[in-house]
């Protein structure tokens, strides 16, 4: 990988490695989410996804997901613009709005320690689908 190659090339420029790459990592989008029925209004939950590792922020069965989550979504190109719904320091959209990655993201400091220090990951701060009960109970707003 190129260094610094999300300076330098466009999302739809990027190799699949790079693409990958840009993921931060936080678990954010491993959240589930809310369309309210009136408004159809999206919103934030702190419920995550049962294959979510709440400590290190990561699938913990990335390979399989799609086969043991069928709701899961992959993030690709072709959706650019459709990622109004990830959360605003999702490097994918922060790059497709034509911003920088933020000072904590994992590709600026080499570890992923910057971004959980920054209070920017779901470490902490989630339940398991399994535990969560009424989802509407969980609604929040440090997701989006």
């Amino acid at each position: 990988m190129q260094a610094n190659f999300w300076q330098t090339k466009t999302l739809e420029q990027m190799t699949d490695e790079e693409w990958e790459a840009l993921c931060d990592g936080c678990g954010k989008c491993c959240l589930n989410k809310l369309i309210d029925d009136e408004t159809e209004e999206l919103v934030h939950t702190n419920v995550a996804c049962e294959l979510l590792n709440t400590h290190s922020c990561a699938c913990s069965d990335y390979v399989n997901r799609f086969a043991r989550v069928p709701d899961c979504l992959k993030i690709t190109r072709e959706q650019l613009n459709e990622f109004y719904w990830l959360p605003s320091t999702c490097a994918y959209r922060v790059l497709a709005e034509g911003k920088a990655l933020p000072s904590w993201h994992p590709l600026r400091t080499g570890s992923k320690s910057a971004m959980h220090r920054a209070g920017q990951s779901v470490r902490g701060k989630v339940v398991p689908e399994s535990k969560a009960g009424d989802w509407e109970d969980h609604i929040i707003t440090w997701a989006g």
